[in-house]
Parts: C-alpha cells; structure tokens; sequence
C-alpha cells in the first residue's frame, strides 16, 4: 500500500491543491471522514465546513492545513481524493479581521430580514464566516516552524 494519496481540491476558479498527502478529514452529512492512503472507493457530499489535511503521518492535529469549504462533492478512487466545490480558502488566505465584518453585517441582515428567503440567506452567511472565523483562529494558535 501506498504511503500517501493524492489529494486534488477543484474549485470553480480552478486546481486550489493537487499533492500528495497522509490523510485529509472532510465534512460529510454524516459527520467528519478521514481519507488515508488505501481508502475504498468512496462517492459523498461535502457540507461546508473544514477539510484538515495531514500531509506526513507524524504530523501533530496542530500541524494540519486547514482549507474552508462551502459544500460539495467528493469521489476516492485509485488512491485519489478528489473534492469538487464552488470555494476553497486556505487558513492563510483569511483576513480574520475582513471575516468578523463579514459575520457582523450578516448577523445585521439577519436582524433586519424580512423575507423567510433573506433570513436564511443571511444565516448561511453568518455560518460561512464562523467557520472562517474559527479557522483563523485555530491558525493563530499553530506553532510557527
């Protein structure tokens, strides 16, 4: 068996990772999933939330990358991880700062909707931000290096 598997994130703007890994844990309807090298074939829904990725098997839970998703698909074949969504941003790639005033004016449209449509438009944009939120907040506290 392989020591790793290749792990391929396509987003609508294009490849945002195709690498080889040790493990990758995703959000399903059904809960988290790990991914290692050997899985069985696998076809899921992604819901939004946090993938983790484990690129050597000796990495430390803090050591892991973080990318935010907004749903999606995801197909293990042929030791091949492979997440199709709309969005995915890299813990790197979060203005913690940019992410709190997202969540603050949606939590004010949220206050102010006056439509069961603009409620639940607005509370997807809270959700969005909160794990952006938490992701910034778990790579403030990984240790550099």
């Amino acid at each position: 068996m392989a020591d790793t598997l290749n792990a391929q994130f396509v987003t609508l703007s294009g490849i945002k990772l195709d690498e080889p890994v040790y493990e990758v844990l995703l959000p399903t309807l059904d809960g988290i999933i790990g991914v290692m090298p050997g899985h069985m074939p696998l076809v899921s829904v992604a819901k939004p939330g946090i993938i983790s990725i484990r690129r050597k098997s000796g990495d430390r839970d803090d050591q892991m990358e973080r990318f935010v998703i907004s749903g999606g698909v995801i197909e293990v074949r042929d030791n091949t991880l492979r997440v199709l969504v709309d969005e995915a941003d890299h813990s790197e790639e979060i203005d913690e700062a940019e992410a709190q005033k997202a969540y603050d004016e949606a939590k004010r449209l949220k206050a102010t909707a006056s439509s069961q449509m603009e409620l639940e438009r607005a509370q997807e944009m809270m959700d969005r931000q909160a794990v952006r939120l938490q992701v910034a907040g778990l790579r403030r506290k990984r240790p550099r290096g």
